[in-house]
């Protein structure tokens, strides 16, 4: 033998170890905790062929689905343990079954017993939170003495589970069915979405509809912060809080809850503003709001709004979906898939579908394919003189406004939008307080020539760019707008 490959007096000792360490790994292999012995000495019966019921959720309803296993544990005469299952990060998805087929050998490097770990899930908007399992078996022991198990398992988007499941094996003949839809039925009552503000949004492992809900305050809005027209404001109110304070009675008129509400009109009117206000006088109610990448959790939505009804959905820029098309249903535009949801849902279902959009032409050809989902249309235009004096006195808040020069700005800003407004006052602010030197907590005082001088920077034609972005249609103004003779702003 060469290259040192003579064997030495320590090896025979490293042999000897080695051999010992496997000896005693194979005499403790028998003691070593496994889910088949323990799920089956806990039943006290033998678990071939007793049944598995299982019940699966969307991973938004992770924290119900623990609220309904808290509370039915929480029932007199019942006791339980929870041992955690480790090794299933690269095995995949686990079932009762799978764990009672397990063989020793298996068990070593699949799913074994091992810590319970738990994440703290949001069940408000202050920063309320609940402690939920993540996965693990719940052993439990019934008044009657007879015996339960539930794996408890839950999403996992990282790994591609995006559902959250239960399953229920039980000693006594039909119980696992019973226990599991008693805990759906308990999510239900538990739900910490119902009369709640909810969004769809992202995770941090990007987005997946129906993966996550975050809760948003219910921000109450003065009717007098809302300039509308009265008659529109009337049509608004009575259309959607005007039928949820009635429902009993219209119920038993035969008269049907589910409507919907189209606000059109263009960008910047206060169409998100009326929709604030809607959300804040339905106190009570639950709220899903759907906008953006969000658009595409409809489903989702909807069903949220049908077990927690009252309800309302809010889809803003709903022309957004008009022609955008769901890869996963065929191909078919996102705008008919609400329109059908809206279909579905029964008459009396007290649901709201409170639509907005800045291209109402968009969605007039879908809107009439399918007629009777949306009850009413209000158009929301730009505000008139009143208005935008109302507009003037709304929005200059805690300003010290010189008044002597607002029916001159109520001239030149006729075809302007809320928006336009609400920033003259900001920038009229902003002027005053850099000529005075204002400081922190004073009363900032604006003059009339402060607020002219706003207007015309506004209006400049540097400043055409930001007039769009606050929703003013340029031609409404023209391209050249006159300055006001010694504002002493730049003319254009």
């Amino acid at each position: 033998m060469s290259d040192g490959a003579a064997p030495e007096v320590a090896d025979l000792g490293r042999y000897g170890r080695r051999l010992v360490s496997r000896f005693v790994e194979k005499a403790r292999e028998a003691d070593r905790p496994r889910f088949a012995t323990m799920l089956t000495d806990h039943l006290g019966v033998s678990a071939d062929g007793l049944p598995v019921a299982e019940q699966q959720w969307p991973s938004y309803e992770h924290v119900n689905v623990q609220a309904a296993l808290d509370a039915w544990l929480g029932e007199p005469g019942r006791t339980h343990h929870v041992v955690g299952v480790a090794g299933l990060r690269h095995h995949g998805p686990v079932g009762i079954a799978d764990l009672l087929g397990m063989t020793p050998e298996e068990s070593k490097y699949g799913a074994r017993p091992g810590n319970v770990l738990r994440t703290a899930l949001p069940t408000g908007p202050d920063g309320q939170t609940r402690e939920c399992l993540r996965t693990a078996i719940v052993f439990v022991t019934e008044a009657d003495g007879s015996r339960v198990a539930i794996l408890f398992r839950c999403p996992d988007p990282e790994q591609g589970r995006d559902s959250m499941t239960i399953e229920v094996i039980a000693s006594r003949d039909g119980a696992g069915t019973q226990i599991a839809a008693r805990l759906r039925d308990l999510a239900i009552e538990h739900n910490v979405y119902r009369g709640q503000v909810v969004s769809f949004g992202r995770t941090m492992f990007g987005y997946h509809p129906g993966t996550a809900l975050t809760f948003h305050h219910r921000e109450p809005l003065d009717p007098a912060e809302l300039v509308l027209p009265e008659e529109t404001f009337a049509d608004v109110r009575r259309q959607v809080v005007g039928v949820a304070r009635h429902r009993d009675a219209l119920r038993s008129a035969g008269q049907h809850l589910k409507r919907g509400l189209l606000l059109y009109g263009p960008p910047g009117v206060g169409k998100t503003h009326t929709v604030r206000y809607l959300v804040g006088e339905l106190t009570g109610t639950t709220i899903v709001q759907l906008s953006g990448d969000a658009l595409s959790a409809i489903r989702q939505a909807c069903s949220i709004a049908r077990t927690l009804q009252p309800a309302m959905i809010v889809v803003e820029d709903v022309d957004l979906i008009a022609q955008q098309r769901d890869v996963y249903d065929g191909g078919a535009p996102l705008l008919f898939m609400l329109l059908n949801e809206m279909d579905g849902l029964e008459e009396d279902a007290d649901v709201v579908f409170l639509l907005t959009t800045n291209r109402a032409d968009l969605l007039e050809d879908a809107l009439a394919s399918r007629p009777g989902r949306v009850d009413q249309a209000v158009h929301i235009d730009l505000p008139d003189r009143e208005a935008r004096r109302r507009l003037v006195a709304l929005y200059r808040r805690g300003l010290d406004l010189d008044e002597s020069r607002v029916e001159e700005v109520l001239d030149r800003t006729d075809g302007v939008t809320a928006s336009f407004l609400k920033e003259l006052l900001r920038r009229a602010a902003v002027v005053a307080a850099e000529r005075e030197e204002t400081a922190a907590g004073a009363v900032v005082r604006v003059t009339g020539e402060d607020l002219v001088a706003a207007l015309d920077d506004l209006l400049d034609t540097r400043n055409r760019m930001t007039r769009r972005a606050l929703g003013l249609d340029v031609s409404a103004l023209g391209e050249q707008v006159p300055v006001h003779p010694g504002s002493g702003a730049p003319g254009g």
